[in-house]
């Protein structure tokens, strides 16, 4: 599972990305793994490490929703980035 977020507003100078996805990892766990930043460069990475898939999930829900509360949205542009 995997979501893009932006946050633009050009009053404030404002381009800003998030980018979550939830992948298993070599030792039988699940992790998730959240990058922000200023859209067009590099930005931070973290990584949580969960024991299943279905609690990385959950998380990953809780801050999208987290996100969206501060203004970050999809373009319906970027929802074809997402499809198999």
């Amino acid at each position: 599972m995997q979501t893009y977020l932006e946050k633009r507003d050009a009053a404030t100078n404002q381009a800003r990305y998030y980018r979550m996805l939830v992948l298993p990892n070599l030792f039988g766990a699940w992790t998730l793994y959240r990058e922000w930043g200023r859209i067009g460069q590099g930005g931070k990475v973290c990584m949580e490490w969960f024991d299943s898939e279905d609690l990385a999930v959950g998380a990953l829900i809780v801050l999208e929703a987290a996100k969206r509360r501060r203004g970050y949205w999809v373009e319906p542009q970027q929802l074809d980035m997402f499809e198999a």
